[in-house]
């Protein structure tokens, strides 16, 4: 009998497919330091074209995409960012925000489906009268989809609610967006569209979609420019990074169209793993590739 092993850890451990290698293989590079390598500014266009916004730009990790596009909104030591207690910059990201960007966390609590209430939200941005003794509101962060809450959506209603919150109040909203083309085949809304509200966002290609490596961080031309320099700061000016951008244009190209699948099978384990003694999962709740009876691992 030919048994086959499925690792279910996370979508963080899916491998290259060999169209990605050969991808890889074949890749036109230059320095991208320099901004000269052609296939990195291929796939920096073609996601700014999908996410609707003016510039792009690769990054290692999803972590430094959130670290640098939190750097660049709050440009002031002292400034505040507003993001969910269950957010994962806020638990899974190292206190990078604040350990080397001087950023403080001030943090709402997420509901079960990831949002935070408006009001709350409202209720946690400082009075810039008080500018001489707190620190300085400067953006709110939102995450779509929501890990910790099992892959939930944030709705293109409520994420264009808490942009017109943003607006009012004179600051920035980021979104974390590790997930959003799960969040858009599922909802069945453009990526662009959910979007819409935000004034960046950070987007994982090395998760459902598939590369090995790397993520994009969206926005204004002015952002992306700021966010260059501070990527070269951390250490994530790489050279012929072209090498890895045409793996992540074949996982746009090829592997978003998958996600409907892996959305079906997240429904059918979970309802499996509650035929099994002793484990206890809502299947109902499950809308995109994420089943969980418990909080995720650290290194989720």
């Amino acid at each position: 009998m030919v048994t086959r092993t499925v690792d279910l850890r996370s979508d963080t451990v899916t491998k290259p497919t060999e169209t990605m290698r050969a991808a890889m293989a074949t890749a036109d590079v230059d320095d991208d330091v320099l901004c000269h390598d052609p296939t990195a500014l291929r796939l920096e266009t073609e996601m700014a074209r999908i996410t609707g916004k003016e510039a792009a730009l690769f990054v290692p990790s999803g972590t430094m995409g959130n670290l640098v596009s939190v750097l660049v909104h709050c440009d002031i030591r002292g400034s505040e960012v507003v993001l969910g207690n269950n957010s994962h910059i806020h638990i899974y990201e190292n206190g990078g925000i604040s350990t080397i960007g001087g950023v403080h966390p001030r943090t709402v609590k997420n509901n079960e489906d990831g949002t935070m209430d408006i009001d709350l939200i409202e209720a946690a941005i400082r009075d810039p009268r008080g500018a001489l003794v707190y620190p300085i509101t400067r953006l709110i962060c939102l995450e779509n989809t929501h890990a910790n809450s099992g892959g939930k959506c944030l709705s293109v209603e409520y994420t264009d609610q808490v942009g017109e919150l943003a607006k009012k109040h004179g600051l920035k909203l980021h979104i974390d967006g590790a997930r959003i083309f799960n969040a858009s085949v599922a909802l069945g809304i453009p990526v662009h569209r959910l979007l819409q509200a935000a004034d960046s966002a950070s987007i994982c290609l090395s998760k459902g979609l598939g590369a090995p490596v790397g993520s994009v961080i969206v926005g204004s031309n002015s952002f992306i420019a700021k966010a260059k320099i501070l990527r070269k700061t951390l250490g994530g000016g790489m050279r012929q990074v072209g090498i890895l951008c045409a793996a992540a244009i074949v996982a746009v190209q090829e592997n978003v169209g998958k996600l409907e699948g892996d959305h079906k099978n997240a429904k059918v384990l979970a309802e499996g793993l509650n035929k099994i003694k002793g484990i206890r999962v809502d299947a109902a709740s499950v809308e995109t590739n994420i089943s969980q009876d418990r909080p995720p691992p650290p290194n989720f």
